[in-house]
């Protein structure tokens, strides 16, 4: 039996030139396509022509880079297809974890009520050094707590953002973004809101680290808002994709299940990649100790072969 079906899609975004299916890319979505196309649900699922099953839709597009914890795909699928099912044909990199039946009509696109990103922002505490925003040094500006949350505040609710993204229509949101410090040198900010333009979430982040490191001051920020444009140097350019997060996508009356054993597999994935991560931050760290040790000498007394 066929019936409309919604999967939770988790992926790991840095391999990826996004989600949207493009041709001579690697994409989210022509991964997604192609493990349809191997399972036998359509023709093809590669090339610049993909075939989609019937009443196909993603929750969102994310850009190159950015990874998702609860992408959403729908479509007429059969029972079968389960998320440990649909798992069997793609990378580790992605993971299909939870699944709910849908209506009949259901648009993984237009049906969301809501969208959360989650960005992971490298925000050391203020150290009492005199280094003024700006200048050039090896280690980032550090973050002022209040100012970045009050900069949030400032760009929550309903506004005009044509500033804080390229594209020229619906840019006319009403958004709620708040700030969570979960680390000494890291803050999480989460961002709500029924849909974003292109690259927006990038751009806000971006201009509130701005008044949270001192680089502007919080009245910048009723320029930002404002109907006239900022461009060249003084305009707001995208935070870096990578530790983007589409964290949730709500929908009204849909109920996921999840499937423990393609859970459990993603868990896996995640963690596994996760110790990879903290080996490369102890071997680069320790490379930069080992110099940093070194500075300020003419010579290097570790010895020699």
């Amino acid at each position: 039996m066929t019936r409309r079906r919604a999967y939770r899609v988790a992926y790991d975004g840095r391999g990826f030139a996004g989600f949207q299916r493009q041709p001579h890319a690697t994409t989210v979505e022509g991964t997604l396509l192609r493990a349809l196309a191997k399972h036998g649900l359509i023709e093809r699922g590669d090339g610049p022509t993909h075939a989609t099953p019937p009443g196909y839709a993603a929750a969102g597009r994310t850009d190159a880079g950015v990874s998702a914890a609860a992408q959403t795909v729908a479509f007429d699928a059969p029972d079968w297809l389960t998320p440990r099912a649909f798992n069997g044909q793609l990378p580790g990199s992605v993971r299909v974890w939870a699944a709910a039946d849908a209506p009949a009509g259901f648009h993984a696109t237009h049906d969301a009520a809501s969208r959360t990103y989650r960005y992971h922002l490298y925000a050391p505490r203020e150290s009492g050094s005199d280094q003024a925003p700006g200048e050039d040094a090896s280690e980032p500006p550090s973050i002022d707590d209040a100012r970045l949350a009050g900069a949030l505040d400032r760009l929550s609710g309903a506004h005009d953002f044509r500033n804080l993204t390229s594209d020229r229509t619906g840019t006319e949101r009403d958004v709620r973004a708040t700030a969570t410090r979960v680390a000494e040198d890291l803050v999480v900010v989460e961002v709500t809101a029924g849909g974003f333009p292109r690259a927006f979430v990038r751009r806000l982040v971006e201009a509130a680290r701005l008044v949270g490191c001192g680089a502007a001051e919080p009245a910048f920020l009723d320029r930002v808002l404002g109907p006239e444009p900022i461009d060249g140097g003084r305009g707001v350019g995208p935070a870096p994709p990578e530790p983007l997060v589409l964290w949730n996508v709500g929908y009204e009356g849909v109920r996921f299940v999840v499937d423990p054993e393609a859970a459990g597999s993603a868990r896996a994935v995640f963690d596994e990649r996760r110790r990879e991560a903290r080996l490369a931050v102890a071997t680069t760290g320790a490379i930069g100790d080992r110099i940093a040790a070194t500075e300020g000498s003419t010579r290097d007394d570790a010895g020699t072969d």
